[in-house]
């Protein structure tokens, strides 16, 4: 998989890695990286079978192949112990890595994730697979960005938005590996073993995401013994982005817990 390492270069620099979403973008995080690497050793990567992590994935891809592969990789640039903050799918992973090596995890971050799913979330899938079969890829974008942002920052950003539109037009993903990671999120069941979950969690929810209802976010508190919820009035699902200030401060305040 495509990876970049950024900030501190010592040996015992303590090491975070951030994991995005279904776009599976190293990019998705460029909001956060100024804020992160005067501290930190800071792992950003392009999930297998996205953007510069070319790859063809099998229709019976799971949640927890993704997790294999983050493992490979933090095996293959020796990291033995991580923060992994995950933001939706990347949470995911997150979650499953912390049920099958927890030892090398200092703490999670789940940002607008789940356990389990449920059906307001598998309404918007189903929209963006009926689109991916339509042959509307621009359509498919239009929709992610309603999915992802709060409308008036849509509004505030529409020239932005357009030149990204434009961009992911260019370069959009393989869509049999986008079904294959979207039936990778469908699927995904962690419930019956989140109370053996003891990775120190902090789960970030937005009130006004429009893809996950923020109590999903609740259910993982409520069953994982050593989490904390942390919930934003406003963002959107996309709540790295388009309120960058305010979940740095979020996410340094967690991890200066851990120096």
């Amino acid at each position: 998989m495509y990876f970049e390492v950024h900030g501190l270069t010592t040996p015992n620099a303590p090491t975070l890695v951030l994991s995005s979403g279904l776009g599976g973008a190293a990019q998705f995080w460029q909001p956060q990286l100024a804020d992160l690497v005067e501290d930190y050793r800071v792992i950003v990567y392009d999930q297998l079978g996205t953007n510069r992590s070319p790859a063809t994935l099998p229709s019976d891809y799971r949640i927890v192949h993704m997790a294999d592969e983050l493992l490979t990789l933090l095996d293959k640039l020796d990291v033995s112990q991580c923060h992994l903050i995950g933001h939706a799918l990347g949470g995911l992973v997150g979650l499953e890595l912390a049920k099958a090596q927890p030892e090398r995890l200092t703490s999670l971050v789940l940002i607008n994730a789940w356990s389990s799913p449920n059906s307001h979330t598998q309404r918007c899938f189903n929209i963006r697979k009926a689109l991916l079969a339509s042959g509307r890829k621009d359509i498919y974008l239009q929709m992610q960005a309603l999915l992802l942002y709060p409308p008036d920052w849509i509004v505030a950003n529409q020239d932005k938005l357009t030149k990204e539109e434009a961009h992911h037009l260019a370069n959009f993903p393989d869509k049999n590996n986008l079904l294959a990671r979207i039936q990778a999120l469908s699927m995904f069941d962690i419930d019956p073993y989140l109370g053996d979950i003891h990775t120190p969690t902090l789960v970030i929810a937005n009130k006004d995401d429009m893809l996950v209802p923020w109590q999903r976010s609740q259910i993982l508190v409520e069953h994982m013994p050593n989490a904390s919820l942390t919930t934003m009035e406003y963002g959107g699902h996309a709540c790295s982005i388009t309120v960058p200030t305010v979940f740095n401060r979020i996410l340094h305040r967690h991890l200066n817990a851990f120096a």
